[in-house]
C-alpha cells in the first residue's frame, strides 16, 4: 500500500505514457538518488519564481530535497520581489492579443510583463533596491566581498523587509535557502534588474565592481563543492536552459579535462524539463545523451528529459518527491 499522498497516487495511476510516463520516471529516479545517498542540484531558467515555485520548492529545501541551486539573476531578485510585493502584481491573461500600444501603456503604468503576469516597477524592483544598496555599501565599507545570493541573504535574514510581506513566508524559496544558507550559483547575474542596479552604482563612482564576487569565482566555488560533495553521487535536475544549466553542468568536464582529475565522478543522474525544439544547436534543446559527449554524463547515467511546460510539470515531481 502506498504511503504516498493523494497527489501522488493520482500520478501513478494516471501519468501511464508519453511526456506523463516520464515525469514519473524521473520523480522516481530523483527518490532513488536521494535514496542512495546522492545529493542534488537544482537549475532554475526562465521565469520559475515569478510562476510562483516557490509554493512547492521551498519545501523541497526545508526537507533537505536539494542541496544546491543554479538559477539565473531574475529567478533569485523575483521570488524576494513576489514575497514583498505580491499584491500589486498584474496578471493580463489576454496577453496574446495585446497591441504594441497597450504594451506601451503598461510601461507607462511600471509594469513589467513575463508572459501573462506583469512586474510592478515601484513596489518590486525599487523596494529592493534601497536596500539591498545598503548591503553592498556596508560590505564595501568593510572591505568585504560576496556573492550576489549571499547579498540577498543578508538583506532576508536582517528583517528590513518583513514590513513588506504580503505572501506566506513558507511560500518563499528564497527565504528557505536563506535559513539553510544552502549554497547558489548565479552565472551571469549581471543580466538581471540587480545586477543592471549594481552596474549603474558602478558607473556613477557610487560602487566598485570587485564589492561583488564574479562569475568565475562562482565556478571556482562549484569546483570545489563538487569535489567535496561527489563521494556518493550528485544528481542533476534542470529546470528550463540556457546558463542556469549549462554552466554548473560544465563543472564535471572541467575538473576531468582541463584540471586532469580524472577521477571526478559525472554527475550520477540527469533531468530536464524542457519545451525547447530539439534541433538548432541550442544547449536547451539538446537531448541528454548530447551530454555524454561533452564529458558530463556517463554511458549508464540515469537520463531523463520531459517536454513539457515546466510551470506544470516541476510543481508535480516535487509534489511526488514530498509524498504529497
Amino acid at each position: 500500500m502506498s504511503t504516498k499522498g493523494p497527489i501522488s497516487n493520482f500520478i501513478e495511476h494516471h501519468y501511464l505514457h508519453f511526456n506523463a510516463a516520464a515525469l514519473v520516471d524521473a520523480a522516481k529516479g530523483y527518490e532513488d538518488q536521494l535514496h542512495a545517498g546522492a545529493k542534488m542540484l537544482v537549475s532554475l531558467a526562465g521565469a520559475m519564481s515569478t510562476a510562483e515555485l516557490g509554493k512547492s520548492f521551498a519545501e523541497m529545501i526545508r526537507q533537505d530535497k536539494v542541496q544546491i541551486i543554479s538559477c539565473t539573476g531574475a529567478n533569485l531578485e523575483e521570488d524576494i520581489m513576489n514575497l514583498v510585493a505580491h499584491s500589486h502584481y498584474k496578471r493580463v491573461p489576454n496577453y496574446r492579443d495585446l497591441t504594441p500600444q497597450e504594451e506601451w501603456n503598461l510601461l507607462e503604468k511600471g509594469l513589467n510583463r513575463v508572459t501573462d503576469t506583469c512586474i510592478p516597477e515601484e513596489e518590486a524592483f525599487r523596494r529592493l533596491q534601497k536596500h539591498i544598496f545598503e548591503i553592498w555599501k556596508d560590505a564595501e565599507a568593510k572591505g568585504e566581498r560576496y556573492f550576489p545570493h549571499e547579498y540577498m541573504y543578508k538583506m532576508l535574514l536582517s528583517g528590513v523587509l518583513e514590513e513588506y510581506y504580503e505572501i506566506d513566508l513558507k511560500d518563499s524559496w528564497m527565504f528557505a535557502a536563506a535559513e539553510k544558507n544552502l549554497p547558489i550559483v548565479v552565472p551571469g547575474w549581471e543580466d538581471s534588474t540587480m545586477g543592471n542596479i549594481f552596474a549603474s552604482y558602478v558607473l556613477k563612482g557610487e560602487l566598485k565592481a570587485s564589492t561583488m564576487k564574479s562569475g568565475i569565482e562562482y565556478m571556482t566555488f562549484l569546483a570545489d563543492w563538487y569535489t567535496e560533495n561527489s563521494e556518493r553521487g550528485i544528481g542533476f535536475f534542470q529546470i528550463g536552459g540556457g546558463i542556469a544549466g549549462d554552466f554548473p553542468i560544465c563543472v564535471v568536464p572541467m575538473l576531468y579535462q582541463d584540471m586532469e582529475r580524472v577521477d571526478t565522478p559525472f554527475w550520477s543522474y540527469f533531468c530536464q524539463i524542457s519545451d525547447s525544439t530539439t534541433s538548432y544547436g541550442s544547449y536547451s534543446g539538446a537531448v541528454p545523451n548530447e551530454k555524454i559527449t561533452w564529458g558530463k554524463l556517463d554511458i549508464d547515467t540515469p537520463k531523463f528529459i520531459v517536454e513539457s511546460d515546466a510551470t506544470i510539470v516541476a510543481p508535480l515531481i516535487f509534489a511526488y518527491i514530498l509524498g504529497m
